[in-house]
């Protein structure tokens, strides 16, 4: 089957995580297999179209509402579904609608979890890779705590 990126999609580490807006149709699902993606983590809402049309993708949902920062269990969550991933050799995508807000979020703890960068360079690096990311002074402020969590 042929396959076409997902809109917005772009490597944070290559072969490790990948951030993307809302896939819709079979064919991107079939991209992200095709380029080492074995899981789709869902920051929307609901999940999303026709994710059942290639099983060997695992979803898994983080329901998290648009414009809002994820909450420290749900940044843990994330970060230990890409960790064990990684540790089979298995990419991550993860999503929300555009790719920006909630996902930007998650990429840039990601960050500061796996290079130790700070909150700010962090973010910063996360909007330069992928315009637009990281949407409101809430999401901001996930990525701030959660630095000041982990040290």
């Amino acid at each position: 089957m042929a396959s076409t990126p997902p809109h917005n999609f772009s490597w944070v580490d290559p072969d490790k995580l990948a951030g993307l807006a809302l896939p819709r149709m079979t064919s991107e699902y079939q991209y992200l297999l095709d380029n080492g993606i074995k899981h789709l983590v869902c920051l929307c809402e609901r999940k999303p179209p026709c994710y059942d049309s290639c099983p060997e993708l695992r979803l898994h949902h983080i329901e998290i509402v648009d414009f809002t920062p994820p909450s420290p269990s749900q940044i843990d969550r994330f970060l230990s579904i890409v960790e064990e991933a990684n540790s089979k050799g298995e990419g991550v995508g993860v999503h929300c609608m555009h790719g920006h807000g909630r996902t930007g979020t998650m990429l840039a703890c990601y960050l500061v979890k796996t290079r130790k960068m700070s909150e700010v360079d962090a973010i910063r690096e996360i909007r330069s890779l992928r315009k637009g990311s990281i949407e409101t002074h809430e999401q901001e402020k996930a990525v701030v705590h959660f630095d000041q969590r982990t040290k």
